[in-house]
């Protein structure tokens, strides 16, 4: 129970930590902002508090079986780290900021082809844009998006090797997949793998489809500049995470899928030897 309540503390003290980095980051920041971003961090640190030292599970996912939320944790924070390290260069340049945006630049060039999503993130901005903020947001965006596939390499990679999540013990739906009621809705393994097949294809299709919609409400409402520097970072964040969680959450589901089929497989087999008369 201890150990339960220090890992909830560490948890929801890195959430804090996480929300308020840009504004710990960026020169500038007003009062009213760093209040809001107070209220935001404090709130999202005790949801993740009262998520992780319940024994009852809530909405979070998987959070019975690491690595899963540790990876997508670290791949949330190394993103808003190092836009807001990018952000601030632009006012306050040293060696690492300069560093790192140029290595960022050369990501979002090398990825800025003809339909790709930093392009159609670039293709989202307003027509009278400075060139300057134009490269800025194609770095950003071309530095989130590396990160986000290099997540998702790493996450599969890390599969394969400890053997997630047989090698973590007994996998509990009910506490890893608290919105997943394996009790309705027909045959499980189904269900699972069509939620896999829908995750998997919303994550491949969001880096598309936002900035194909963010135009479209532009022509509706006022354009999105992303001049704000917090508005940037945390845009970029969303625009890359949230594709690559979908993508983590489809490979997890798919492979909680297999692994039920293949002890539905071993018990069929066993149930069928001992009706075999010796």
């Amino acid at each position: 129970m201890i150990s339960q309540l220090t890992g909830a503390i560490v948890r929801a003290a890195l959430v804090m930590v996480l929300i308020a980095t840009p504004s710990l980051m960026l020169p500038g920041v007003t009062t009213d902002t760093t209040q809001i971003v107070a209220l935001v961090a404090i709130f999202a640190a005790a949801l993740t508090f009262f998520e992780y030292a319940s024994t009852y599970p809530g909405l979070v996912e998987f959070r019975d079986a690491p690595p899963f939320n540790r990876v997508r944790f670290l791949s949330l924070f190394v993103t808003v780290l190092l836009l807001s390290t990018i952000v601030r260069g632009a006012t306050m340049p040293t060696t690492l900021t300069v560093f790192i945006e140029a290595l960022g630049n050369k990501l979002g060039e090398v990825i800025d082809v003809p339909y790709s999503p930093v392009r159609l993130v670039v293709l989202m901005l307003p027509d009278d844009m400075s060139l300057r903020h134009l490269l800025l947001v194609r770095t950003a965006a071309g530095l989130s998006y590396m990160i986000s596939l290099m997540t998702l390499i790493f996450f599969i990679v890390a599969m394969r090797v400890i053997g997630w999540p047989s090698r973590i013990g007994t996998f509990n739906v009910w506490i890893n997949l608290p919105t997943f009621d394996p009790t309705t809705g027909g045959d499980v393994v189904e269900r699972l793998q069509r939620d896999a097949r829908f995750n998997i294809a919303l994550g491949f299709l969001l880096p598309f489809l936002i900035p194909a919609a963010v135009k479209i409400a532009a022509l509706a409402f006022s354009p999105v500049t992303l001049e704000s520097p917090q508005t940037l970072i945390w845009t970029m964040t969303a625009w890359a995470f949230l594709p690559a969680s979908l993508f983590m959450r489809g490979i997890a589901m798919g492979r909680i899928a297999g692994m039920i089929e293949e002890k539905r497989r071993l018990n069929n087999a066993a149930a069928e030897s001992e009706l075999v008369p010796a």
